[in-house]
């Protein structure tokens, strides 16, 4: 089947292409592990607040091992990559009222500014760059889908065994491996934040985690570790208006 560019109108020549409701939400496998999930969590809750304050009509999606359709082909899901997290700007949430089941690029046109792939294997597939056109078109590695067909302007391959990310930006034609900051981190100045690695204890969890940080290299906390900040602070102040014979309660 020939494969439509994922910046061609919705309709041509009488076409209807099928959008998010007729196309498959699942491939029927499950790959995540007990440590994938809180990531994308943790992702999610700590930028959202960013995200809002740069969208404050709210037009934005965030997807977590959602489909993104980039070409028809059958089975169609095998045109399809799943990125574990992506963020895609200048969208609606709901598309006429309805959640997505995925993201379609031939309906869409908008290409997620950032996807970030976790790594449970070796590895491989996250940097595979094998086009479908130099063998057997119904293979297309994930690496070059995301730079040549999708075109993210960031994509990150995050490896919790070895405690480290590497983040590529679109350059032209190709993506171009980032050098870390002085901090260690990777700058992602279209949405004012880094990208980097931080030591700590999630989910009941000690692990090296992937989280954001502002580009003063301040960490995006959670709604939790905000929530904590927000205790520590009444505590501290309720101590110091004991020791000046105040009774916080009394105010």
């Amino acid at each position: 089947m020939t494969m439509p560019s994922t910046h061609a109108p919705a309709q041509s020549s009488g076409l209807t292409l099928p959008d998010h409701t007729q196309l498959p939400e699942s491939d029927g496998t499950f790959v995540k592990n007990f440590q994938e999930h809180p990531q994308s969590l943790l992702l999610t809750n700590s930028i959202r607040p960013m995200l809002d304050r740069i969208h404050p009509d709210g037009q934005y999606c965030i997807g977590q091992d959602c489909g993104i359709y980039w070409r028809l082909i059958d089975p169609p899901e095998r045109g399809a990559e799943a990125p574990d997290w992506f963020y895609v700007p200048n969208v609606p949430a709901l598309l006429n009222g309805k959640m997505r089941r995925s993201y379609v690029m031939w309906k869409e046109i908008v290409a997620p500014l950032i996807a970030i792939e976790f790594v449970s294997g070796d590895g491989s597939e996250e940097r595979d760059a094998t086009s479908p056109f130099t063998g057997d078109d119904s293979k297309a590695g994930k690496f070059w889908v995301y730079e040549q067909a999708i075109r993210i302007p960031f994509y990150a391959i995050y490896e919790v065994e070895k405690a480290a990310v590497e983040v590529y930006e679109l350059v032209g034609n190709h993506y171009c491996k980032l050098a870390p900051n002085r901090r260690g981190h990777y700058p992602i100045s279209a949405i004012g934040v880094e990208l980097g690695i931080w030591q700590g204890r999630e989910a009941n969890q000690d692990l090296p985690w992937l989280r954001w940080w502002d580009l003063d290299g301040n960490l995006l906390p959670t709604g939790d570790e905000r929530a904590e900040q927000e205790k520590q602070r009444a505590d501290r102040l309720a101590a110091k208006l004991r020791e000046m014979g105040i009774d916080p309660e009394e105010i």
